[in-house]
């Protein structure tokens, strides 16, 4: 029997698995074509078990999502589209267009951003890391730079109020 515990650390990290959770929901959406709301339902019933069969080859993961947050995010994320979208493509080089990102790094961008405009009592900081942090757990290359850039460029704009 395990016990739930509410520590700062133990509340951050089920933060994060949600954020990693929603990334992974949102990129399922477009290939599965299963309703958004399905999914969501179907992740908490099944404890998330898609998000511990990606994360240590299929081996038990401390904590579990926050619920609550997946949800908001991954609903979030679809109900502001379009907007999510255009602030993406105003914070990219000129010379690179929101369509031509893998779809994984939108689906990042999207979560990201939705949240530093939606979760303001959550430092940007702490929201920008956790983004960076999912990417380099499905790349290994320049895309963490291109998520901390245009998370902190978009921060910095949805912020400054």
């Amino acid at each position: 029997m395990t016990t739930k515990t509410n520590t700062p650390a133990a509340t951050h990290a089920a933060k994060r698995l949600a954020r990693l959770a929603a990334v992974q929901a949102l990129y399922q959406n477009h290939y599965e074509q299963q309703p958004l709301a399905q999914i969501v339902q179907d992740s908490a019933a099944h404890e998330f078990a898609g998000l511990r069969d990606d994360v240590d080859g299929g081996e038990a993961i401390p904590g579990s999502p926050d619920a609550e947050l997946f949800g908001d995010i991954v609903r979030g994320v679809a109900a502001n589209l379009a907007a999510l979208d255009e602030m993406i493509a105003g914070a990219l080089d000129a010379r690179l267009s929101p369509s031509r990102l893998e779809l994984l790094l939108r689906s990042i961008l999207r979560a990201g951003v939705y949240e530093l405009l939606h979760h303001v009592k959550i430092p940007a900081g702490v929201i920008i890391n956790d983004y960076v942090d999912v990417t380099r757990s499905f790349f290994n290359g320049k895309e963490s730079g291109l998520v901390n850039g245009v998370l902190d460029k978009l921060a910095g704009k949805l912020r400054a109020a």
